[in-house]
């Protein structure tokens, strides 16, 4: 029965991975294909997609993945391996694919091979890993405080962002736009992103120690 368990979240954990490539992937080449006809170079179109939140999450779920699927005795195999890190990219995923549906899908008309990408980034990925995240993933009781830690993530990010905005004058979400926003308004919707984050992860760490305890119960 163990071993049957274990194949289901092999499967489960290795299609996951498999789906996160493949539209990070299809990402990068939709953008270095349409490169020139946005007028910018292909090492600028690169740039512009690490410089995206959402491609670094998906990047982050997939690397944790495939690390703890296929190097699961290493340094980084054992920190993907713990409960405190697969949560914290619980929260990071669930947010991308919240944030876009609340604030940016209204906002572009994806199509073709682009609606594709769009789909498994920011909806496909943060539903599966949510899913690998409630069935595999230990249940132990975890501390409110790590919430503050796993804030440190997002803020380093806006931080990259915020600079490279201000130095080439292109922001990857028009929220942080301080250029046409103001100051005032950006970091409003900062305040309310790093709440947002704080709320998301109260409640899965709410939701990791119920089912601890339900663990206990029986």
């Amino acid at each position: 029965m163990r071993n049957r368990s274990q194949t289901t979240k092999f499967i489960f954990l290795f299609l996951t991975g498999a789906i996160g490539w493949f539209g990070l992937a299809l990402q990068m080449f939709l953008l270095l294909n349409n490169a020139s006809s946005n007028g910018i170079s292909k090492s600028t179109a690169i740039l512009n997609f690490f410089s995206y939140f959402t491609i670094l999450t998906n990047l982050l779920v997939a690397a944790s993945i495939t690390v703890r699927l296929f190097l699961p005795n290493s340094n980084w195999g054992y920190f993907f391996s713990k409960v405190t890190t697969q949560t914290a990219i619980a929260v990071y995923i669930l947010i991308v694919g919240l944030v876009y549906s609340i604030a940016l899908r209204r906002i572009w008309d994806p199509q073709g091979l682009q609606l594709l990408a769009d789909r498994i980034l920011h909806d496909v990925i943060p539903l599966l890993y949510l899913l690998t995240w409630l069935l595999f993933t230990p249940k132990t009781n975890m501390n409110w405080q790590k919430s503050f830690i796993w804030l440190l993530f997002p803020l380093g990010y806006l931080v990259m962002a915020l600079t490279r905005g201000w130095m080439t004058n292109w922001f990857s979400y028009y929220f942080l736009n301080f250029i046409e926003l103001g100051w005032e308004k950006v970091l409003l919707n900062i305040v309310m992103i790093a709440a947002f984050f704080f709320v998301v992860s109260l409640l899965l760490i709410f939701i990791n120690a119920k089912k601890s305890i339900l663990v206990k119960e029986n």
